[in-house]
């Protein structure tokens, strides 16, 4: 069992094909508020997305399940989640919140209607972890690290993964069973720091499940979808021979890993403050 793939698009045709091609949830992405401020400077992408594609992505999924990020609690919070939650979401996620309340009362307003999985990404959340961990409905738990390394000050998100702050968070989530994951991942074989050497994190982590990222499939620039189809399969294809391979690896095998893609963290952070 590798790791269970999210993929963000509000496209049906492209969440078919990612269905197809064995991603387990696709992400209709609603959350815009705050969020051009906090990101806007980064390469990052801030989706455009609606309501109305959430019922739209929805139709067309047989067996993969449908996860809305709605935005961070909010006056409008209730009214939003029920809405999407109408529309047939599977799986609500909470991002950028900082206390327990907004997890509690995140949970009250889903309601046991849908699956809770929250984002974890301010260092406020970090350090109130257990005591958020103590909540009772909580499903899945995603750390992203693009708006956590940008609340802890980093130049660049994967910097969390060699000092040690994804490591600590994630014991104390598989502490309370809780299925987790972090970051996004690319092509094996791309990325400004190597796709290989992210999953064999991931796999040193314990982490569960990982987002196939923009330079996983960039359907910006692969407008074809035919050429979004090659992409998917070609991608997953190596992505879960490589993760076989990891199973038979020692752990000295992870530890090297881990000490390389420091040293590949730190000449892209040199590289990115000259």
């Amino acid at each position: 069992m590798g790791l269970r793939l999210i993929y963000i698009t509000n496209r049906p045709d492209v969440a078919e094909v990612a269905e197809r091609n064995g991603v387990a949830w696709i992400f209709v992405d609603l959350e815009i508020n705050g969020k051009e401020k906090r990101q806007g400077h980064l390469n990052t992408v801030i989706s455009r997305h609606t309501l109305e594609d959430v019922s739209r992505v929805k139709k067309v999924l047989h067996h993969s399940e449908l996860l809305v990020r709605v935005n961070p609690i909010y006056e409008g919070s209730a009214r939003e989640i029920d809405e999407v939650i109408g529309r047939g979401a599977d799986i609500v996620m909470l991002p950028y919140f900082k206390t327990t309340a907004e997890v509690e009362r995140f949970v009250a307003l889903v309601d046991k209607r849908a699956k809770v999985c929250l984002l974890l990404e301010t260092a406020e959340a970090v350090e109130v972890i257990d005591d958020i961990l103590a909540i009772d409905g909580i499903d899945f738990i995603h750390i992203g690290l693009n708006d956590l390394h940008l609340s802890y000050g980093k130049t660049f998100m994967f910097e969390l993964l060699i000092d040690g702050t994804v490591e600590r968070i994630a014991d104390r989530i598989k502490a309370a069973g809780i299925p987790y994951g972090f970051g996004g991942i690319a092509q094996l074989g791309q990325g400004a720091l190597p796709a290989e050497m992210i999953v064999a994190e991931h796999h040193r982590l314990g982490s569960e499940m990982a987002i196939l990222s923009r330079a996983f499939c960039n359907t910006q620039t692969a407008t074809d979808i035919t050429d979004v189809e090659l992409i998917f399969r070609e991608g997953v294809e190596k992505l879960r021979a490589y993760e076989k391979g990891l199973t038979t690896q020692r752990f000295t095998f992870f530890q090297e890993n881990h000490k390389v893609m420091g040293g590949k963290v730190r000449e892209i952070v040199a590289g990115i403050a000259k």
